[in-house]
């Protein structure tokens, strides 16, 4: 897969560390999140999709670790910083062993399919 991002020689010096370190905190806390647990779900408030993703994985009996971060009105910033990592582009964000598989329509495909299982196997 090929996704255009700005190489960093067309980044001004003196604005690298900033350009780097942008929201650095929240894409941290999602990767030790990540490789501590087999499966994450990363979403926000007041959007069904996350509450989607999470009913999907207990119905399937399927354990989770949950972060959430704000709401359509707060932290879009921070949320837009992960966004701005994983390229994918809505909430949630769910990983299964360190890999993003994208949200709660995926998910319910994995899991009709039997893939998820495999994946978790």
């Amino acid at each position: 897969m090929s996704r255009a991002i700005l190489d960093e020689s067309h980044i001004h010096p003196a604005i690298r560390e900033r350009v780097a370190g942008h929201q650095q905190a929240i894409v941290t806390e999602v990767q030790s999140a990540v490789a501590q647990h087999a499966v994450v779900v990363v979403g926000m408030g007041l959007n069904p999709f996350p509450r989607k993703a999470r009913k999907l994985l207990d119905e399937a009996g399927v354990a989770y670790h949950y972060l959430e971060y704000g709401n359509y009105l707060n932290k879009w910033r921070e949320r837009n910083a992960l966004k701005l990592w994983t390229g994918w582009p809505t909430f949630p964000m769910v990983f299964v062993k360190g890999t993003l598989v994208g949200g709660a329509n995926d998910v319910q495909k994995l899991i009709a399919s039997g893939e998820l299982k495999t994946l978790l196997a």
